[in-house]
């Protein structure tokens, strides 16, 4: 019979897969949805967890097989942040392509391969080969205050599948919500769940006999069912999220620094909290994510609250990156942006945001704009409701990729 700490280490292992398969089911539901399809999203809208509006999104789900790549063509992009970030199907980072990444060569056609495929290729195209049959992609490139060319830009990846590849459906799995997570059912389908996509992470094998011999347990009666359901519920989630929000990263003026992300390791705790609370998290060196979900008294930002981030004119956001920075306000547990009548949901780099005096910068979030502080300053709050700020710093100094650095506390105003 499995140990609690087993099960519970079983779940979360899992956890990190069924919450990619999810987030493909519902790509699949989007309107004109097909593998091999670049969708341009237009800006201001990306339907996923903390979303970036700071950038001309691009995605896609690439699939293969060991006859058929897909040929990636990437602009040449310069003076502005881009990237074409690959992802496998346990959201671990297989290439991010830019500058910084691929300096030999940063733009051009880049064939996506299965494993082992042994077919020939253009003469022009870059191998990457794939972890599994199917990734996705997201593309960023930077606005920079120049909206329309980075929607050229945007436009202008193309993929092209050389052939018409077999594409097996995700997995099945029952509809779960981030406030409703599966409980003991989530031991089911292990084969598909495995078989379909290969986990990369060194202990990969150790913990898949884990979720394996809890499966067989569950499966073995209905009180072996209630057991591990009940201590779910009341054991692993709690402690799962707890880990997410408190314990995942550096701890800093209470943000959770993220300065882990997009490669893992045997951390599998850090991959199902990155795919649950942000799924495609990038790699260190491209972005940090810094997030709040208490104030500074460690009291859960309550959107019928005022508050302010002070940040003194010797500590500005802008001097701990190296390409842009931004902030986001997310409604929790579904990390999507707060409708508001102003379409406000975020301030980066390039926001016109008002100093003060001593040339210090302060941003407010409030449910109706805070007495004291520029109006152009304030991020409207779901009134009554939790929300989540997330940090993000592109191309961060060494200070925040080492976690020795966060924004001042999120201060509550009375």
């Amino acid at each position: 019979m499995p140990d609690d700490e087993t099960i519970t280490n079983a779940y979360v292992y899992l956890l990190a897969r069924l919450l990619v398969i999810r987030q493909e089911r519902v790509d699949r539901e989007g309107e004109g949805f097909e593998y091999n399809k670049i969708t341009y999203n237009p800006l201001g809208t990306a339907d996923f967890a903390n979303p970036n509006f700071d950038v001309a999104y691009l995605e896609a789900w690439f699939a293969v097989d060991e006859r058929t790549p897909v040929i990636l063509d990437v602009p040449e992009i310069t003076g502005r942040y881009y990237t074409a970030q690959i992802l496998d199907e346990w959201a671990e980072v297989i290439a991010n392509i830019n500058e910084r990444k691929f300096p030999s060569k940063p733009f051009g056609k880049f064939a996506l391969v299965a494993p082992g495929f042994q077919g020939s290729l253009p003469a022009d195209a870059t191998r990457i080969e794939l972890h599994s049959r199917k990734a996705k992609l997201l593309g960023r490139v930077e606005l920079k205050g120049d909206p329309d060319g980075a929607v050229t830009l945007q436009k202008s990846f193309k993929a092209t599948p050389l052939g018409n590849p077999v594409i097996l459906p995700p997995p099945f799995v029952k509809p779960f919500g981030n406030a409703d997570l599966p409980g003991a059912d989530i031991f089911q389908d292990i084969d598909a769940r495995f078989s379909s996509a290969q986990d990369v992470a060194p202990n990969a094998a150790e913990m898949q006999q884990q979720v394996r011999a809890v499966t067989a347990y569950v499966a073995s009666s209905q009180e072996a069912f209630d057991r591990v359901d009940k201590l779910i519920r009341k054991k692993a989630i709690p402690e799962f999220l707890e880990y997410t929000f408190t314990k995942a990263s550096p701890y800093r003026n209470h943000w959770l620094v993220a300065n882990a992300g997009g490669n893992f390791g045997v951390n599998f705790w850090g991959r199902a909290a990155a795919n649950y609370a942000g799924i495609w998290t990038n790699q260190l060196s491209e972005v940090v994510y810094i997030v709040a979900t208490q104030d500074a008294e460690g009291v859960t930002l309550d959107g019928s609250n005022d508050y302010v981030i002070h940040f003194p004119q010797d500590d500005l956001p802008s001097a701990v990156v190296n390409a842009y920075w931004s902030v986001i306000l997310v409604g929790v547990p579904d990390y999507r942006v707060v409708p508001n009548d102003l379409k406000r949901y975020n301030f980066n780099s390039y926001s016109p945001l008002q100093a003060e005096p001593d040339g210090a910068l302060k941003i407010a979030m409030g449910p109706k704009p805070v007495v004291g502080i520029a109006e152009s300053n304030w991020l409207p709050t779901p009134d009554g409701k939790p929300f989540s700020l997330t940090f993000r710093a592109y191309v961060p100094k060494d200070i925040v990729k080492k976690g020795e650095w966060a924004p001042p506390p999120v201060t509550r105003l009375e």
